[in-house]
């Protein structure tokens, strides 16, 4: 199993926020663009970790385990012209990228959306990410505890070993009862 990270956009977590919060997510949108990056390294069984960054801060707002990358009865029909919607089973979802550029389904088992997990800024400075050579590179931009750019993290990226673990930790050990956002 991997573990990697996908940013959410200011307008994915704003409407998140307003009418998602708390939920579970069961599906996400893997895509051909950089606002909509593909998953197509991500494995059945592998876990993504969404993130945002607010005002410098970075935080760990689901772990979604994927299930499978398949469309599915649950997704609805198929557009049958490109006004339709691609995945009318998911219009709740939607926000997550059901409509971007080549959109396709990832099923997952999600842990529920919140917004009160930051990543402490020490902790910033040693998260490291993996290519497919096995070169690790650290998070760019990060001063004094905090994430100046968040140009390192768009897109979808491998997380080390350490680092899936450590982010696991920080949802693991959060409370349960998320404060009202």
């Amino acid at each position: 199993m991997a573990a990697f990270t996908t940013l959410w956009t200011q307008d994915v977590c704003r409407e998140l926020r307003r009418h998602r919060a708390g939920e579970r997510p069961p599906v996400a949108f893997s895509g051909v663009h950089q606002s909509l990056p593909r998953w197509s390294s991500v494995g059945v069984g592998d876990d993504v970790y969404a993130l945002h960054v607010d005002r410098c801060v970075v935080y760990v707002l689901s772990r979604l385990r994927v299930v499978d990358k398949q469309r599915r009865d649950c997704c609805g029909a198929a557009p049958a012209t490109w006004r339709d919607p691609a995945y009318p089973g998911h219009d709740a979802w939607a926000v997550l990228g059901a409509q971007g550029c080549g959109a396709s389904p990832v099923h997952v088992d999600a842990t529920p959306i919140r917004f009160d997990i930051a990543v402490p800024g020490e902790l910033l400075s040693v998260l490291t990410w993996r290519n497919r050579r096995g070169d690790s590179r650290a998070l760019k931009y990060v001063v004094d505890g905090r994430l100046e750019r968040s140009v390192s993290l768009q897109g979808l990226y491998r997380l080390s070993d350490e680092s899936a673990a450590l982010l696991g930790a920080l949802l693991d050990q959060a409370p349960t009862t998320a404060p009202a956002s």
